[in-house]
């Protein structure tokens, strides 16, 4: 989401820089985005696609590739009916042009519900609190970061992230422009991370323990007086339900539980409460743990009890530029069905990738045969990936679209390339939902594809025909045209849509675009809420507009919008659903358990995003490296020294990895990256398999997740180490 200035020679890369003119990033750029171009020229890139024989893979034209692919698909669907099919998507479509829109027809297409995606091994939680609560998965409020006083934020990093669900480039200025007007910001976290460092106070809490000190910041509120839901407050229920759940969870209660002094606890709830504006914020190392929904549920019930949700410079539902405001929507409940081996409920019309592996060995109807993957890893980024990876050599079919043969592709039949990150054009569906301000802009392609190349939707397209048993071009070339004639077909159809009753056909003639994509993306801005409405309001965005400013168009800040956000029938948010009450009792238990000697949590570098870009010489090594980082007096009563081979075991397996000494963690808890372990066989990464370093997810249970969302457990892992 940050703007790059790309100048180029041809078709090849010269420079990458941050772009000065952006009107949301402003010239910042962190390294992943200034090696845009080492990505895009990469070597070890496919260029054509790849069908696994017995002497190993042999390149492949289009045709054939999707011959073997209609074949592969088609005799397991045949054998064994559509739910022996599955799809998996990996965390880059989430930030796809093509993929967003494309991968919708073809999960409909394959006619099965066996669906997974990364989100249940990063944010799933936060959809599931905020459907509960709101009524939409989508309805996650982010810090108002640009005008709050002050930040509470678990479990997060976004000097390294970028913030994810909550979309700021340059959180480093952005965290001195709050200091400079007198603001704070606090951390909890495990580790001192780098946003820690930055932080005016920093709580070292145990791993998977948030919820504990959320509970008791909200008692001692309550029990002082503090709460102040402010104008909002007739518009929640339960909270007199909440607060009595509360209770029991005094600072003095949980402390021994979150390894925090119950004064540490105290410091923070008074600020909190005594901020002219505050926000609560939990990211990744609250959603991957055992209470992983609880966490979200705690700190949206944080924000709306002190008043700061849906006020200016509190936590704000921020509006997406591609998204009606006249979209009904109705409230959407979790586990509407369950996974077939051990019944987890689906979220989002998705499983667990924690039970993907289950599905697929386990015998009897409905055992997954045949599965596609999009742009995932699951070998090295799902939890137990060893078992994973075993599994998906037992498949009768498996087709994935990749650019590279990795851990999880070298399992395929058929492994579909797209072009490079260049040729294709780039908006982000999903962060336009999270964003601090809603700044729009769109890229288009800045390389022409090659002869005999095939783009991104047109790969979509085609496996969409294949799946839906016509792959004729007539087939084919429909499902592109249906993004914009299926759109304006039911938004003509739509009671407040600015083209309520107009001709469909003749609103296609006004939509502009080079390709089905672009034209889609035409219909969707001119249908938001900042869009011109097909000529209903003039000065409104259209693609036209945003390809004349590739800087973006500035539509302003966050402004408070609780009743779009809650789509309950009544406009109320529950504050209290009886199903995250439930998980209290569990949490009881945790206040007198005995904890594991040492435990495992991830952990992120600047120069990593996932496992997408170990292949980048320029992007490993510095802090991005494959080492175990232990804290020193850990170290010194284990007789290891910095550098030396640490043996890492859980009930999932084990793993050998170099110490990093570091008092950056607290003490009992050790670190592993995600997204290493390229030592497999059969890889086409060169300079990945030279720093392959181990899989953090050998040692993650996939018999843990989060109950209510179904997402995977990554911290708080129960491990023991010892010198190898």
């Amino acid at each position: 989401m940050c703007g790059l200035e790309v100048t180029l020679d041809g078709p090849h890369v010269v420079s990458v820089r941050g772009a000065a003119d952006d009107l949301f990033s402003r010239g910042f750029q962190c390294p992943k985005g200034i090696n845009l171009g080492a990505l895009d020229a990469d070597p070890d890139r496919l260029t054509v696609p790849l069908i696994r024989t017995a002497g190993g893979f042999v390149e492949a034209t289009w045709d054939d590739a999707f011959a073997a692919v209609r074949s592969g698909l088609g005799e397991v669907r045949e054998r064994y009916g559509p739910e022996s099919l599955a799809l998996y998507r990996g965390n880059p479509t989430a930030h796809n042009f093509a993929a967003q829109p494309y991968l919708r027809g073809l999960a409909g297409a394959m006619g099965t519900r066996q669906h997974y995606t990364a989100s249940t091994a990063d944010q799933m939680p936060a959809h599931v609190a905020a459907a509960a609560m709101f009524g939409s998965p989508m309805s996650i409020p982010v810090p108002d970061i640009d005008r709050t006083s002050y930040v509470l934020m678990l479990g997060a990093n976004p000097v390294v992230s970028n913030g994810s669900l909550f979309t700021a480039p340059d959180f480093p200025r952005r965290a001195r422009e709050l200091k400079a007007r007198g603001g704070k910001l606090v951390v909890v976290d495990p580790k001192r991370t780098d946003t820690a460092r930055r932080a005016d106070r920093h709580l070292a809490i145990r791993p998977g323990t948030d919820a504990l000190f959320l509970l008791a910041v909200l008692q001692e509120l309550a029990v002082t007086e503090r709460l102040d839901p402010g104008p909002n407050a007739a518009s929640f229920d339960g909270v007199a339900d909440v607060l009595a759940l509360a209770r029991p969870f005094t600072p003095e209660r949980v402390a021994s539980a979150c390894g925090l002094d119950p004064a540490e606890i105290r410091a923070v709830a008074y600020d909190l409460a005594d901020a002219p504006a505050a926000a609560v914020y939990g990211r990744i190392g609250t959603c991957t743990t055992r209470f992983g929904t609880v966490n979200q549920w705690l700190i949206t019930v944080l924000n709306a009890l002190t008043g700061n949700l849906d006020r200016v410079g509190g936590a704000m539902f921020p509006r997406s530029y591609v998204r009606p405001a006249y979209l009904p929507e109705a409230p959407l409940s979790i586990g509407r069905w369950r996974s077939r081996v051990r019944g987890l409920p689906e979220a989002l019309g998705e499983f667990p990738v924690a039970t993907l592996a289950d599905e697929i060995t386990v015998p009897g109807a409905g055992q997954i045969r045949a599965l596609i993957t999009v742009a995932g890893n699951p070998v090295i980024s799902a939890p137990n990936g060893d078992r994973l990876g075993r599994a998906l050599e037992t498949l009768d079919f498996m087709v994935a679209v990749d650019p590279y043969l990795n851990e999880t592709t070298r399992h395929a039949h058929v492994i579909l390339p797209p072009p490079r990150p260049l040729q294709s054009g780039h908006f982000d569906w999903l962060l336009a939902g999270f964003q601090v301000r809603a700044v729009v802009r769109y890229s288009p392609p800045l390389v022409e594809l090659t002869p005999g190349q095939i783009s991104e939707g047109d790969i979509f397209a085609r496996l969409t025909a294949i799946c839906a048993g016509d792959d004729t071009p007539e087939a084919v070339a429909a499902v592109g045209t249906r993004l914009v004639e299926g759109l304006l077909a039911r938004s003509v159809k739509m009671a407040g849509s600015p083209v309520e009753g107009r001709d469909p056909v003749e609103l296609a003639g006004i939509v502009t675009g080079a390709n089905d994509l672009e034209r889609h993306l035409d219909v969707m801005v001119r249908l938001g809420p900042f869009g011109d409405g097909f000529g209903a309001h003039p000065d409104g965005l259209t693609l036209a507009k945003l390809l004349e400013h590739p800087e973006g168009i500035d539509c302003g800040p966050m402004e408070p919008r609780l009743a779009e956000a809650v789509v309950y029938d009544d406009g109320r948010a529950q504050l209290c659903p009886p199903e995250f009450a439930a998980e209290i009792a569990e949490l009881e238990a945790d206040l007198d358990r005995e904890w594991p000697e040492f435990v495992l949590i991830g952990r992120r570098a600047l120069r990593s995003n996932n496992s997408w870009m170990h292949n980048l010489p320029d992007l490993v090594g510095g802090s991005n490296k494959c080492t175990l980082q232990v804290h020193p007096d850990d170290a010194a009563g284990l007789g290891i020294a910095d550098g030396d081979p640490v043996r890492v075991s859980s009930v999932s397996g084990a793993v050998t990895a170099p110490a990093e000494l570091t008092a950056a963690l607290r003490r009992g808890v050790v670190s592993l990256p995600h997204g290493w372990g390229h030592d497999q066989p059969d890889l086409r990464l060169g300079v990945a398999r030279s720093v392959a370093g181990v899989s953090a997810n050998s040692l993650t249970d996939d018999q843990v997740v989060d109950p209510l969302s179904g997402n995977a457990v990554f911290n708080g892992v129960p491990v023991s180490v010892a010198k190898a």
